[in-house]
């Protein structure tokens, strides 16, 4: 027996046949894991983003698991293992590998997911600032996940011969019934997302509801929004009315703030000597900007007065309170230095006599 002949003979043997393709896999497999880590993790170590890098750390084994479940269902076709206690073994064997890749791919793809998740997410915490990332993130990880779980399974079932579409009309109707069930709680959760891409309210902002709602920002939760206010009360707020409500941010689009006095001087004083009084007082103000340029206005002819309004910048809404009470001492102490009187209300009251006698 020459040796081609003999090598025929063997490669007929159905068995040796199954074992050369499973050991071949099984080479194929353990190969694929050696050059991912000592070839292709030297070549992404050099680019800039360790994204590449954790992608090969972990899917190179569920890589070549695939692989070998692959070899394993070609090797097993040969041997022809039959009907047994009235079950098609062939087929089951085949049905129960290819749902095993199943599951492993969609394992696979998860990772690549999660990977791809964390790195959006690390970048996008940079640029918002927010503490609900971490929430917002570990949110669309479960909810990756879960879909891709619900797919796999989907997938397997069509594999077994699971007809799948009253399946999906079934869960179609269990999630509206979910839904209505869940819907504040969803409406909050979707209003805390709305929230920080709109990056409309961020932790430490001064942010105004209602004249009952004021105060600044301590936490920005998937769910409700705490605000502190100035008697060091928090106030919880669903997300849910919070997107909804108008909200007047003090902090947005920057910190500074405009202070705004408003007084009155007696009728009969020089308009234009009030102004210079008051303008010459504003510029003594250290943290009064200069650009945008201070300003006093002559509103109005009152009752019993002429009424001023001095208006002038600070470069932090934090530094308002202060500064206008420093800003009105001020004026007042000027006023009366100048000579100018500050009115008090007054009313006069005609008393008619109708001349009748008793």
């Amino acid at each position: 027996m020459d040796i081609p002949q003999f090598i025929s003979i063997w490669w007929e043997n159905r068995y040796i046949h199954s074992l050369i393709i499973l050991v071949s896999f099984f080479m194929i497999s353990k190969i694929f894991v050696f050059v991912s880590e000592r070839w292709i993790l030297k070549l992404t170590a050099k680019t800039k983003t360790e994204v590449d890098d954790l992608i090969i750390k972990k899917t190179n084994k569920p890589v070549s698991l695939v692989l070998f479940l692959f070899g394993l269902n070609i090797a097993l076709r040969p041997l022809e293992i039959g009907i047994y206690f009235g079950f098609d073994l062939d087929w089951i064997v085949s049905k129960f590998i290819e749902s095993c890749i199943a599951i492993v791919v969609a394992y696979l793809i998860i990772k690549i997911l999660d990977i791809l998740i964390n790195a959006w997410g690390k970048g996008f915490a940079i640029k918002t600032k927010s503490k609900i990332d971490e929430q917002l993130i570990s949110l669309i990880h479960r909810f990756s996940r879960i879909f891709l779980a619900i797919v796999a399974l989907l997938f397997v079932l069509d594999l077994w011969g699971i007809q799948v579409g009253p399946l999906l009309a079934g869960l179609g109707i269990a999630g509206i019934a979910v839904a209505f069930a869940l819907k504040s709680t969803l409406s909050n959760i979707f209003g805390g997302i709305s929230l920080i891409l709109d990056k409309s309210v961020k932790v430490g902002d001064v942010i105004q509801l209602d004249p009952a709602t004021k105060g600044k920002v301590i936490d920005v939760g998937l769910r409700s929004t705490k605000i502190k206010n100035f008697d060091n009360e928090v106030i919880i707020v669903p997300n849910g009315v919070l997107v909804d409500s108008r909200i007047q941010n003090y902090v947005l689009p920057d910190p500074s703030a405009r202070v705004v006095v408003d007084f009155g001087v007696e009728y009969g004083s020089d308009v234009d000597k009030v102004k210079r009084v008051i303008l010459g007082e504003i510029k003594k103000l250290k943290k009064a900007l200069k650009d945008p340029e201070p300003q006093v206005r002559f509103l109005l002819m009152a009752d019993f007065s002429l009424n001023f309004s001095a208006r002038f910048w600070v470069a932090d809404y934090t530094e308002r309170v202060v500064v206008k009470e420093e800003a009105t001492c001020l004026f007042y102490k000027a006023l009366n230095k100048a000579k100018i009187g500050i009115p008090f209300p007054t009313r006069t009251v005609y008393i008619h006599n109708t001349g009748k006698k008793k």
